[in-house]
């Protein structure tokens, strides 16, 4: 539906932003935001690894500005899709909004 959505947020903050935001074919038609993290290895914890809290809340604001454009709030998930080396590992539903 969307690829590299983003938001500001002035001049001194990072704005929000979610690398995909897709539908799932699921029943309910679950809005998927996705954070997509490459790494050349797994050092220091791979690609899964770096989407640390920050990176978490920055995509959190931005799939809550995509809601509110919307009529109507579908089901929502946060995956990850952590590509280490040739190595790719999708992460459904890796944080949630309510911690």
């Amino acid at each position: 539906m969307e690829r590299n959505y983003r938001v500001a947020r002035g001049p001194s903050a990072r704005g929000a932003e979610v690398d995909l935001i897709m539908r799932d074919r699921d029943a309910e038609g679950t809005l998927v935001f996705v954070e997509v993290r490459q790494r050349t290895g797994e050092a220091h914890g791979g690609a899964a690894a770096s989407v640390g809290r920050g990176k978490q809340q920055r995509c959190i604001r931005g799939a809550q500005t995509y809601l509110m454009g919307l009529k109507v709030w579908p089901p929502c998930r946060f995956d990850v899709v952590a590509i280490d080396g040739d190595r790719l590992e999708w992460l459904v539903a890796a944080f949630d909004a309510s911690r």
